[in-house]
């Protein structure tokens, strides 16, 4: 068989290939599909509008593309999102004013759609012919801060309500018909005018209330007192009994003192924190070697504290040289407990309104004497305040109290204020012993055990300087 035979078939069709001189082009490819496009058109016209050519199969308007989506939900969440901070901005200003808080700066909504949306929202909620436009905002471009002048006037009016006194007068502020506005100027001058006046009001009522005066006690001294009655010390506080020009005297029954029971009659001694009836004090104590480190004169209660620390020093050295007087047991600050000379709660006379004999005057007379000199040699101190008025009268005995003033011998004016006790008691002793009373000078001698005479009490006290500086 030939090379050249071909085979025969019936399905086999010789179709001759293309000459190399007839080129494939892009033109004639695009051009074959454009015809295609527009036969297409031709056989249905609704895909062609206005003459555009869609050459992409067409799908849902709605759904076009991923990104038209996308953006349509982001617009509905923005939407949601300026609703909720619009209502959280109402919430937050309520009617508080003129001044309102706003959350624009906060709103993440493009101005074109979110116009779009507030219409429509505005149109679909409320009633067209309802106004509600927010007449509080302030204008756009413009900045309200705390310096404001209606801000500070309102502020100033509220704070006036709560932080000014009850008592303070200032008008009716909430009245309803006129808004009252208070400037800064003002508002500053009523403030340091209250502050003035409640100075002044504090200074009226602590000179009142730290005072004991006039048998009255103060609010810390009725608090000590009570911590005594509280803790068993004292069972109960009577009334004032006594008055002088430096304390007051209570009376009160005794309890336990570290399980000691106490005398049954006891008084508590109370000294006044006031300087106005004795205001000499520091003549008595800024000398004396046991309390000048600790004297200070620009505090009252510090002195009175030393004063009453003084006199419970005093009556420990009388009652060691056998001395009548009360037994001092407890002192605090200002407040001494003493045993009560005195029987069923009634005390004993002083000597000055004793009623006694001339043979108990006589007595009374010989036991000062015989006290003076114990006092000097023994306790080494002078009374410095010795009358008629500080001496009571009971059991047929004379007791000496008030030693509150009493200085040690080695203070400088001793020899003056010896001399001064013994001349008072002269002179109370010659109106009711008409013989055998000695002269102050005689009962310094006395005393002292010296023997020095003069023509005047100046010239004696010359002496007894004189003397005692030589014997120093």
């Amino acid at each position: 068989m030939a090379a050249n035979d071909a085979v025969k078939n019936p399905w086999f069709k010789n179709q001759p290939l293309p000459s190399p001189s007839q080129d494939c082009s892009l033109q004639n490819v695009m051009d074959e599909e454009l015809a295609r496009v527009l036969q297409r058109g031709e056989d249905n016209p609704t895909q062609f509008q206005h003459g555009n050519i869609n050459l992409v199969d067409q799908v849902n308007p709605t759904c076009e593309s991923d990104h038209i989506l996308a953006q349509m939900l982001q617009n509905q969440y923005d939407f949601e999102y300026d609703q909720s901070l619009e209502l959280e901005e109402r919430k937050m200003n309520g009617n508080n004013g003129k001044v309102t808080i706003s959350y624009d700066n906060y709103r993440c909504m493009h101005p074109l759609d979110k116009e779009y949306y507030y219409t429509t929202a505005t149109d679909e909620t409320y009633n067209d012919n309802e106004d509600k436009t927010d007449t509080k905002l302030p204008k756009k471009n413009t900045i309200t801060t705390k310096h404001d002048y209606d801000i500070c006037c309102r502020k100033n009016t509220k704070s006036m309500e709560s932080k000014f006194p009850p008592n303070f007068r200032c008008g009716d502020l909430n009245d309803a018909s006129t808004e009252v506005k208070i400037p800064n100027h003002v508002y500053n001058s009523l403030k340091q005018h209250s502050f003035r006046e409640d100075r002044q009001s504090h200074r009226l009522h602590e000179k009142k209330e730290h005072s004991t005066h006039e048998q009255a006690l103060d609010e810390k001294t009725r608090l000590l007192i009570y911590k005594l009655v509280n803790n068993g010390t004292l069972e109960n506080v009577g009334g004032c009994f006594s008055t002088g020009k430096e304390a007051c005297v209570f009376y009160a029954t005794g309890g336990q003192l570290e399980k000691i029971d106490l005398p049954a009659e006891c008084a508590i001694k109370v000294y006044k924190t006031t300087l106005n009836e004795f205001k000499n004090r520091d003549e008595y104590i800024k000398d004396d070697y046991r309390f000048k480190d600790r004297f200070s004169k620009q505090n009252p209660r510090k002195i009175v504290r030393l004063w009453a620390e003084k006199e419970t020093h005093n009556l420990h050295r009388l009652q060691a040289a056998s001395i009548h007087c009360p037994q001092p047991l407890l002192l605090r600050k200002h407040v001494l407990v003493m045993s009560f000379i005195g029987l069923n709660q009634k005390p004993a006379p002083k000597l000055k309104d004793a009623k006694l004999s001339y043979s108990d005057i006589t007595a009374a007379y010989n036991q000062c004497l015989q006290a003076m000199k114990t006092m000097y040699h023994k306790a080494k101190l002078i009374h410095a305040d010795l009358s008629e008025y500080n001496i009571l009268w009971h059991e047929s005995k004379i007791w000496i109290i008030d030693v509150s003033q009493a200085v040690d011998r080695s203070h400088p004016k001793w020899a003056e204020f010896l001399l001064r006790d013994c001349r008072n008691i002269s002179r109370f002793f010659e109106q009711r012993l008409t013989n055998d009373v000695k002269t102050p000078m005689e009962i310094f001698n006395f005393v002292t055990e010296l023997n020095i005479s003069a023509n005047s009490e100046e010239e004696f006290l010359q002496m007894v300087r004189t003397l005692e500086y030589i014997s120093s």
